[in-house]
């Protein structure tokens, strides 16, 4: 199932990132993370959940150890008892950095910090970084695990701390091999489902046509958000890698060739070697690796704000001063 966050979110984030962009490029390091959207590293995140029960919750807490055991970072349920931390819609203060739930559609998660930024808000689906909005979604948990669901929960909890999806690696090859357009000559053909399918020709959809049908309904600008290479100057992006649970599991016909290089090597379940160094790259263990981490992060924020040049900060910029201020 692909991902998708409510449009009023998705406006927010990219004012943000257009306004990242014109300040210029980021040295690339390894795979798709969100430098400056990171966790502080060796801190602890609290994790509380809307609803569902404790036993649904403890499965989550022990799918996301293969996280943490690669990463100098810990994720705080706040267990006691068999019971877990919860929060409320109500919230006006942050019960949590990461805030669960389970009743809206689809799978999703916020990006790293993003999840603790009022800014980034659509108050009419209670989806943003306000203590009262959903952070991260597993639609349909708390009635039905899907199957292999560990490997959607460890992908979720990546985005919460700071990763982007594999195939917009802009190492990859995957935006030259996705075929984004028709066949030539196809005529749109839908099945009883609305979903778009070849014609009596065989003539195939492309992604655009695709995902603007039924069940996604997606506008090209959405389209592109999601399957298109991320180009930010906050992004840190190495080798592409296919075996790497970020990696989406599309259908054969998004796919210009077959066998694609962009189809995932992976078994979707669990975190590859690659995730595993990114985690440690992200929130490493040791010292230097820190300090090398904060001084980077202060040279990309003296590249966003040197060109202000008049002592005045965009809320973005104090939020890095701020997670700064905190290393």
């Amino acid at each position: 199932m692909l991902e998708s966050l409510p449009d009023a979110v998705v406006a927010a984030m990219e004012v943000r990132d257009g306004w990242r962009k014109r300040k210029g490029q980021e040295e690339g390091l390894e795979f798709l993370i969100s430098d400056l959207a990171r966790w502080r590293p060796g801190s602890t995140v609290r994790v509380a959940f809307l609803d569902g029960d404790d036993a649904l919750h403890k499965d989550i807490a022990e799918a996301t150890g293969q996280i943490t055991d690669a990463c100098d970072l810990r994720l705080d349920f706040g267990e006691s008892g068999g019971r877990y931390r919860r929060w409320k819609t109500t919230d006006t203060t942050y019960a949590a950095e990461i805030r669960v739930s389970f009743d809206k559609g689809g799978f999703w998660s916020l990006v790293g910090t993003d999840s603790t930024d009022r800014t980034i808000s659509d108050p009419l689906n209670g989806i943003g970084g306000g203590p009262g909005q959903r952070s991260l979604n597993l639609g349909g948990f708390a009635t039905r695990k899907p199957d292999r669901w560990q490997g959607t929960v460890r992908h979720e909890f990546l985005h919460a701390l700071a990763f982007h999806h594999a195939h917009q690696n802009l190492r990859g090859s995957c935006q030259d091999e996705f075929r984004w357009e028709d066949d030539p000559g196809y005529v749109p053909t839908r099945d009883d489902r609305g979903v778009f399918v070849p014609d009596p020709a065989g003539r195939r959809p492309g992604i655009y046509t695709y995902l603007g049908g039924q069940p996604n309904n997606w506008p090209r600008s959405k389209v592109d958000h999601n399957l298109r290479t991320v180009e930010s100057p906050d992004v840190i992006a190495g080798p592409f890698d296919p075996k790497s649970v970020m990696l989406y599991r599309f259908q054969p016909f998004f796919y210009k060739s077959d066998p694609s290089a962009c189809a995932p090597a992976g078994d979707g379940l669990n975190l590859s070697e690659g995730d595993k160094r990114g985690l440690d790259l992200l929130y490493p263990h040791t010292e230097a690796d820190v300090h090398r981490l904060r001084e980077r992060a202060t040279a990309a924020l003296q590249a966003l704000t040197g060109e202000e040049g008049n002592g005045s900060r965009s809320a973005f910029e104090q939020r890095v001063v701020d997670l700064l201020g905190d290393w």
